[in-house]
């Protein structure tokens, strides 16, 4: 099984920007982590600060992974291309965050990828990347969820 794991802006700064909200762990430990829970799972990463960098990630993965993790950061609460992006592909897409975004400013209550996910996981922190693992290991093993 392969699996892609795409985090969008500001997530480069994970274990340095507002530990209290996102947690003190770095994204490589967050990786190493994940890759030890999941030995026999191919996990690839990607990060970019720029949105049309995730768009060209996403349809460059089509095809090519089980699914695919996305943490789009504040791009969820505002960008119609990335939920068209995800709408346009055939691998199923994963909606996560590390905080839970429904207790936070209201605009964040708005997602615009959610409607195109397979589904959304948020609040767990770096678990909310395990959460989304595990789901994708179970549909890929066709134990529940149809992709759309």
């Amino acid at each position: 099984m392969k699996a892609l794991i795409i985090n969008g802006p500001n997530l480069n700064l994970l274990g340095q920007r507002e530990p209290d909200i996102y947690g003190g762990e770095s994204f490589d430990k967050v990786m190493e982590t994940l890759q030890g829970h999941f030995p026999t799972i191919s996990i690839d990463f990607f990060q970019s600060n720029i949105e049309g960098e995730l768009i060209d990630r996403l349809q460059e993965a089509d095809g090519k992974y089980d699914g695919i993790i996305l943490n789009a950061g504040a791009y969820t609460h505002t960008s119609v291309a990335l939920g068209d992006t995800i709408r346009a592909i055939s691998t199923a897409v994963i909606e996560v965050h590390l905080s839970n975004v429904f207790a936070r400013e209201a605009f964040r209550h708005n997602s615009y990828i959610a409607p195109y996910c397979i589904g959304s996981i948020s609040g767990f922190g770096p678990e909310s990347y395990r959460l989304a693992l595990e789901a994708l290991k179970n549909k890929s093993e066709n134990r529940f969820f149809p992709r759309k």
